[in-house]
């Protein structure tokens, strides 16, 4: 008795036109009109069912029907509906075509073509006309849609049917633009909502008078959420980060609650260029988005991004070695400088302190090159780090007596007191390399305590860039003094005030080499979610939220890294619980971490030219299964298949140009 309550109650709100699904009941008596008129011209019935499974269907076509509705293109969305509701509420099933499917008369049509070809293929009469224009096309069935038991006024969809019966109960049809509208965008978020383009089924457009139906997202589904986008290059990729980053801009542009960081290695993001028609995300939401550039340009405001080489041993010495190679600089002293290995300070002050003082020499060390080199240090900040362990600390090495004697009787001077500053340092650690290029079997050079050498292979390298007995030594690295900043660490500070503050803050690392990419990349992921952490910890991260958008995302989710471990990879794994979001862009899904694919939760994928790719593409998301196709033969720049967390399958959408996007709404601002 109480669902036949409430299936009446169903049936009279779908009566009501607030209920999504009073449009469907519209559709249907309308072309109940057409067909009793036989109007079959306007009408958008495409045939019946011949088959039909839970997950497939056959249907029966005919020519008629399918240039009346301007043609059925493979990958299209058609509606199967009862030819008779009795007394379910209205609903219908959505189909997707896959392909053309054989008749049971296959073999007497192929017959009865081969006599006509024989013949000269002379005109057919009315009766082989019609006989020869039906035809039967395969269909995905991808769920079903129908009002919410609960307030009919909302629209549900599942995955799954509640039942099949007979072929012969139902009708399919060809929606029209106000159902497409329903199917594309009635599930979707109603928060945060923003068009991402429009309705393109098809690549080839030849009966397609223009694209009509408008595809909306909700940012919702994009805060704190992963994101991937696939697709050759130069097909749109970066129009469409450009999209999604103008959206979440659009979108909280009131609540200001969501902070977006984008690592622009290509500076289309930051400057306009001719690829995008002129027109960047910087120059568009100019009050919004905040530049730090590595290399200023005069046309785009910025803030320098500079790195600290004094605070970021282990990466920076990676920083300068690839510097010099791509420099030609190959000398072997020089190149043994480049291979070596350091610690960073929060390394070793992980360490017992008993076995810090080697790891702390080779920073001194470091620090005395830097130094000999012109970069400027800020002596406070070093001394802060409280770097001691052992003997050594701050700029005092700390070295034993007797090497110190031998050392400085060897250089002919007299012992000077222990280092306090960076520049008495230097000198010691001249003396310490003269004495082991010229003294190199010297007993002095062996510890008493351990017995092995004092310096090893990375000290030594170290030491004879610092004194080099020919060549220039540090000084061949003044030219990277532009990169070099000693308050170098206050402007990440700065970009995660802007992140809290809502901002959208861009890095133009255009230029740069991998490894300096790869340092900020590093150091800001990991200063975002210290904070975003630092929040959830005190019940304080609210509704804010950060994005993140990284190119190249196969440099930083390999598919070999099967520890998988790392800020990127709590990024993937926590990443939802922090309110930290990732929008990551690369050619094929098969260069990226399988553990990050399976946590995906929304996909961007446009040409891919290898049927590996697609195959490993299904594999991660079931949903791109039957458009495999589709994906590799189309090359429209723009074109995408969209899966968000709010669609429950596949949305071919065209994209605009960023540059239109924004003029458009300039135009209807004014």
């Amino acid at each position: 008795m109480q669902r036949q309550m409430t299936i009446n109650s169903l049936l009279n709100n779908i009566s009501n036109q607030n209920s999504p699904l009073f449009n469907l009941r519209l559709f249907l008596e309308q072309q109940k009109n057409l067909k009793d008129a036989r109007d079959t011209e306007r009408m958008r019935f495409v045939g019946y069912v011949l088959e039909i499974g839970y997950d497939k269907t056959k249907i029966i076509t005919s020519d008629p029907y399918k240039m009346a509705v301007g043609g059925i293109p493979r990958g299209s969305f058609l509606i199967m509906v009862p030819n008779d509701f009795g007394k379910l509420p209205y609903h219908f099933i959505l189909l997707r075509v896959t392909g053309v499917a054989t008749t049971p008369l296959r073999n007497q049509e192929q017959q009865t073509y081969f006599e006509l070809h024989k013949k000269a293929m002379p005109e057919l009469d009315i009766w082989i006309q019609n006989d020869l224009q039906w035809g039967t096309l395969d269909c995905n069935i991808l769920g079903m849609f129908y009002p919410n038991p609960n307030d009919s006024s909302k629209l549900m969809f599942s995955g799954d049917v509640n039942n099949v019966v007979s072929p012969h109960r139902y009708e399919v049809f060809a929606p029209d633009d106000t159902l497409l509208h329903l199917i594309v965008n009635g599930i979707v978020k109603d928060e945060f909502q923003f068009e991402i383009g429009k309705l393109r089924p098809t690549e080839c457009q030849l009966t397609i008078d223009a694209m009509e139906t408008p595809v909306i997202i909700s940012m919702k589904d994009f805060m704190g959420c992963r994101t991937a986008m696939f697709g050759k290059t130069r097909l749109g990729k970066s129009n469409v980060v450009k999209l999604l980053a103008q959206g979440m801009i659009e979108a909280t542009a009131e609540k200001g609650n969501v902070g977006q960081l984008i690592f622009d290695i290509n500076g289309e993001y930051a400057n306009d260029n001719d690829q995008d028609g002129n027109m960047s995300l910087r120059s568009a939401y100019a009050d919004h988005c905040f530049v730090y550039a590595l290399v200023p340009r005069p046309e785009t405001p910025s803030k320098p991004l500079r790195l600290n080489f004094y605070e970021q041993p282990k990466s920076c010495i990676e920083i300068l070695g690839s510097l010099l190679q791509q420099n030609n600089k190959t000398s072997n002293y020089i190149q043994s400088f480049s291979s070596v290995k350091l610690p960073s300070i929060e390394e070793i002050m992980e360490l017992p302190e008993n076995e810090r003082t080697r790891p702390i020499r080779k920073i001194q060390m470091y620090w005395a090159i830097l130094k000999e080199a012109g970069f400027d240090p800020d002596i406070k900040r070093l001394l802060s780090f409280q770097l001691k362990g052992g003997s050594a600390y701050g700029f005092n090495p700390q070295f034993n007596r007797d090497l110190r004697e031998a050392a400085y009787k060897e250089a002919g001077e007299k012992v000077p007191e222990n280092p306090n500053t960076l520049n008495e340092l230097i000198r010691e650690l001249k003396v310490m390399a003269n004495f082991v290029q010229k003294k190199s079997r010297s007993k002095a050079l062996i510890s008493k305590s351990s017995g092995e050498p004092i310096f090893d292979a990375d000290d030594k390298a170290l030491l004879n860039f610092l004194s080099p007995t020919s060549g220039s030594g540090p000084s061949i690295l003044r030219s990277y003094q532009s990169y070099h900043d000693p308050h170098a660490s206050d402007f990440a500070n700065e970009i995660i005030d802007l992140l809290d503050q809502g901002k959208t803050v861009i890095l133009d690392l255009g230029n740069a080499t991998d490894e300096i990419r790869r340092y900020f990349a590093d150091m800001l992921s990991r200063k975002v979610f210290s904070r975003q952490e630092e929040k959830f910890v005190t019940n304080s991260l609210g509704e804010h939220y950060v994005q993140l958008y990284f190119e190249e995302a196969h440099n930083l989710f390999p598919p070999d890294d099967k520890e998988f471990t790392g800020v990127y990879t709590r990024f993937a794994k926590e990443g939802a619980k922090f309110h930290i979001g990732m929008i990551y862009s690369t050619q094929s899904p098969s260069t990226i971490n399988k553990e990050l694919l399976i946590q995906t939760e929304n996909f961007f994928v446009g040409h891919l030219s290898s049927s590996d790719e697609v195959h490993a593409l299904v594999k991660t998301q079931i949903a791109y299964a039957g458009i495999e196709d589709e994906i590799l033969k189309s090359k429209t720049p723009g074109y995408m298949r969209m899966l968000t967390l709010s669609h429950r399958f596949v949305i071919p959408v065209q994209t605009p140009i960023f540059k239109e996007k924004i003029a458009n709404l300039k135009q209807r601002g004014a």
